[in-house]
This record gives structure tokens, C-alpha cells and sequence, in this order.
């Protein structure tokens, strides 16, 4: 690994990248509550038809009513959820690991890993190459 990165500063930066890596799933999982949550939603369309058919009126009636397009959270449906997280703490998470990879490692991704990497390999051995860095330094 390039010298110019002292060890400490990455072994913490990497720490900061993991962190955002589990955001990174945190709003994948978000974005499936949000697409379970709309296909429950358009099924109890169908489930309401099929009551009505079997003659449960009334119980087409309470779904429909209160459940069906029912706000997940005060005032919110899920897209409302995930569009104020992708505007406030993702958008605010990912500002700040860019900044920070571009002042304490030149923009570079991954060095923590990149260390890992060389550490692990058997060096001479085909398929334990080296290889390029995947995001160079600005000035490379």
C-alpha cells in the first residue's frame, strides 16, 4: 500500500466506509419496506373484492376503509419515509465520507481493504494478483 497513508488514518477511515456500507443496506432494506409495504397495500384491493364476493360486506368494508392506504407513519406513506431519509441522513452520511476520503485519502476507496488484500495473497501466485486500486488518487 502507498506509504503516504498513515496506517492509523485508514484503519479508521475504513471504519467510517464500513459504517456507510451498513447504511448503504439500511436503505436497501428501506427501499424493500417500501415496496412490501405498496404490494400488501394493492392486495388487500383484491382481498376486498373477494370478501365482497363471499359475502362479507362489512369486512370489505373495515379493510377498505381503515387499512387500505392507511399512512405507515404519522402523515407519511413509505415513499415519504425513504425520500426525507435519502434527503436528510443518507445524503448527509454520504457528504461526509466524501469529503473526509477526499481529504484523508486523496478521494481513494478502500484502502483499509486494499491493505487486507496485500496482507492476505500469496504473492507470486495466479489469481492473488495485486491488481490496479479501484479508485487511484486524484493526482494519479
Amino acid at each position: 500500500m502507498d506509504e503516504k497513508y498513515d496506517p492509523a488514518t485508514v484503519e479508521a477511515v475504513g471504519k467510517v466506509t464500513e459504517a456507510f456500507e451498513t447504511i448503504e443496506r439500511a436503505r436497501g432494506h428501506l427501499y424493500s419496506f417500501h415496496q412490501l409495504t405498496g404490494s400488501a397495500d394493492l392486495a388487500l384491493s383484491d382481498a376486498v373484492e373477494q370478501l365482497e364476493k363471499a359475502g362479507h360486506a362489512e369486512w370489505a368494508r373495515r379493510i377498505s376503509e381503515e387499512l387500505i392506504g392507511l399512512n405507515v407513519l404519522p402523515d407519511r406513506w413509505t415513499f415519504q419515509v425513504i425520500e426525507e431519509y435519502d434527503d436528510g441522513y443518507f445524503k448527509t452520511f454520504q457528504d461526509l465520507v466524501r469529503d473526509l476520503l477526499g481529504t484523508l485519502t486523496d478521494g481513494r476507496r478502500h484502502l483499509h481493504e486494499q491493505q487486507m488484500k496485500e496482507d492476505r495473497r500469496t504473492q507470486g501466485r495466479t489469481g492473488h494478483e495485486m491488481g490496479t486500486p479501484s479508485s487511484p488518487a486524484a493526482d494519479d
